[in-house]
């Protein structure tokens, strides 16, 4: 691993950074104020290559990696614009489909993803499943040339967004364990049987959320993507890039925060000289700006061991941990810094919150990740 980065993903940072900065966060934060979308962003990144670039190059994408899209997602979020759309859409379900589907899937979605024309969301969570993968209810049984899916997904990103969902399924039961024996479907949002209701959200953000419900929707058996209950391999191939990705958000947003931050505390002046002179101002944001560099760093060393097939997952789960824990601080710290004013709309602060606060929790919860840290990395005795 090289810690500087090439010429060329030196000029895609660059190249997001200057579309990101021609929309601004008061776009992003208007947008989802009114439950409008981006799509003027969406079209500047996809006209430019920037949504696929992880997408094989004989797809129509740009044939770079993890790595590049974390780029793409960190640049963004430094502007305060986090999209997570990229997460489920190029992230999760172009890595699964480019790894494990067909020829004939992967002519037909992955030139769409590459191009920003195809936009494909991601529902493997549930009400009574949450982070437990292996007691996931929503079932896909075969009948004839389809499968019939029953069950229901919750907090689903995007699908108002999306022209398919990625569903993450139950279609048998491992007798000797008794987890489920899960199985991945490409389904039209439109499949007759398939509801969406809209979950009411407090956060500022043009994305929402969507609880989904199957009632023997229908889905053609050539949707399954790669082999009949082997999908908990398959869904890891997609997991390890939404941690990166989301971990590079977070680390964007600590970006975009302690801009802010550093700028105010220059300017502004009280007894005289400017707040950043007083320790108690300045070390607080020195400490938070060691913990941003930090997560990124893990976050592309992460993103490497992901593109050149290594075993990303402990790098990762601590990406994704400390880009959480970075991202939150110092929005607080920051918010801190700007007195009164943190909290008015005019600094575009304190609507950031939601999704500063959203990745302790998801796509995995810090308390997860200190499970399998624990677990995997010092070799403990499984708490749960």
């Amino acid at each position: 691993m090289d810690f500087v980065e090439t010429q060329e993903q030196l000029m895609l940072r660059q190249a997001i950074a200057e579309i990101a900065a021609g929309f601004g966060h008061e776009y992003y934060a208007e947008r989802g104020r009114r439950g409008e979308k981006v799509e003027e962003l969406w079209e500047a990144l996809a006209g430019g290559g920037f949504v696929g670039v992880n997408i094989p190059e004989r797809f129509g994408g740009g044939g770079m990696g993890i790595y590049e899209l974390a780029i793409v997602c960190e640049e963004l979020a430094a502007q305060g614009l986090p999209l997570l759309i990229l997460i489920v859409s190029p992230a999760i379900a172009g890595s699964i489909i480019a790894k494990f589907g067909t020829d004939g899937q992967k002519q037909a979605w992955l030139p769409g993803l590459a191009t920003g024309a195809r936009r494909i969301a991601f529902a493997i969570t549930e009400p009574d499943a949450g982070s437990n993968s292996h007691r996931i209810s929503t079932t896909a049984k075969r009948d004839g040339d389809v499968y019939r899916l029953n069950g229901q997904k919750y907090y689903i990103s995007a699908v108002d967004e999306a022209d398919q969902i990625l569903v993450v399924t139950r279609t048998g039961i491992d007798e000797s364990t008794g987890n489920a024996q899960l199985s991945l479907f490409v389904v039209d949002v439109d499949t007759q049987g398939l509801t969406k209701q809209k979950i009411d959200m407090e956060m500022v953000s043009p994305e929402n959320q969507y609880t989904l419900f199957f009632d023997n929707a229908a889905v053609p058996a050539d949707r399954l993507v790669g082999t009949e209950g082997d999908g908990l391999r398959q869904v890891f191939q997609g997991l390890n890039p939404e941690r990166i990705t989301g971990a590079a958000i977070g680390a964007g947003i600590g970006r975009y925060a302690l801009d802010k931050a550093a700028d105010y505390a220059r300017q502004r002046k009280v007894w005289d000289v400017p707040i950043g002179a007083h320790q108690g101002i300045a070390h607080p944001l020195a400490k938070a700006k060691v913990e941003v560099e930090l997560a990124k760093l893990m976050t592309y060393k992460a993103a490497w061991q992901y593109d050149h097939g290594h075993d990303a997952a402990e790098a990762a789960n601590m990406a994704k941990y400390a880009a959480g824990e970075a991202a939150l601080e110092a929005l607080d710290l920051s918010i801190q810094t700007h007195g009164g004013n943190g909290l008015t709309s005019e600094y575009g602060l304190a609507d950031m919150w939601g999704n500063a606060r959203l990745l302790r929790t998801a796509p995995i919860s810090r308390e997860m990740i200190l499970n399998f840290v624990a677990q995997h990395s010092l070799g403990l005795p499984k708490s749960y």
